[in-house]
């Protein structure tokens, strides 16, 4: 199912053309959709206890998405119920000049899973490509030049057992909109609230063009991107769990076999 979501390496991507209030493959509508989702959390949680328990291979989730997006509530209710121990989540934020002082991949490659665990992104390594080509910061040849060190990089991981799953959170504008008004109206969303935030929308149309270009450009069979259609805040959950599910079922982490005690008998436990 994840497949209606995927962008193939190499295809074109056109955010304006895919609808951010679709629903394909839901179950139904909200009611049955919603209900779908606590057996995808269960399925989770099961899935991530095996691999935790190997302790082989790793999976990096990426959550990227504009202003509102859905990042923080897309972590709360999809990975519900997750042992602690075997998941981390690391929001990059602007760098700080510790961070700025090395390659920008740096910070990133401190925060990637060990075996065993699952990694979640809260924004990531194309923070580094998006900003800066969207406000000037680097030149066309600089970011372009990003796309093959990320690629890269994402090549490294696989490499060393991490299975990476990059997820993009596809919001309207107006939903934008109304989302950032929600927060100036309800105490308990209002400390999310930045004046950039607002700021940022000038740049709306630049920011779906660098978003289309960095998807393309890093979309690959070991750390493919999807696009979830994320108007609906219950669709976005069951497609990103969906996703999820399926990426550790095909893994199919196993638990471990137990230690060979080779001649000694049992212990005796009474």
């Amino acid at each position: 199912m994840r497949d209606q979501w995927l962008v193939r390496p190499g295809h074109p991507v056109d955010l304006a053309h895919i609808d951010p209030s679709a629903r394909p493959g839901a179950p139904g509508e909200r009611a049955e959709t919603e209900a779908a989702l606590p057996g995808l959390v269960d399925r989770l949680r099961g899935l991530q206890d095996r691999l935790w328990a190997e302790s082989r291979r790793s999976l990096l989730v990426v959550l990227q998405a504009m202003d509102a997006g859905g990042k923080d509530g897309t972590i709360k209710h999809v990975f519900e119920g997750v042992n602690p121990q075997g998941t981390r989540v690391t929001s990059f934020k602007e760098p700080t000049p510790r961070e700025i002082a090395h390659d920008f991949l740096w910070r990133v490659h401190a925060a990637v899973p060990a075996a065993g665990e699952i990694a979640i992104f809260n924004r990531s390594q194309y923070e580094d490509v998006l900003v800066p080509r969207v406000h000037g910061g680097i030149d066309e040849a600089t970011w372009r030049q990003r796309y093959g060190l990320i690629a890269d990089f994402e090549a490294l991981l696989a490499h060393g057992g991490t299975t990476t799953v990059k997820l993009f959170l596809h919001i309207s504008r107006d939903e934008q909109r109304a989302r950032l008004e929600e927060r100036i109206d309800r105490p308990e969303k209002r400390w999310k609230l930045q004046a950039s935030d607002f700021a940022e929308r000038r740049y709306w149309d630049a920011y779906q063009q660098a978003y289309a270009d960095a998807i393309v450009a890093t979309s690959t069979r070991h750390a493919p991107w999807y696009i979830i259609p994320a108007n609906h805040k219950w669709y976005r959950n069951w497609a990103v769990s969906t996703i999820l599910v399926e990426t550790l079922d095909e893994l199919d982490p196993r638990y471990p076999a137990p230690p060979d005690l080779g001649d000694t008998a049992a212990p005796d436990l009474t």
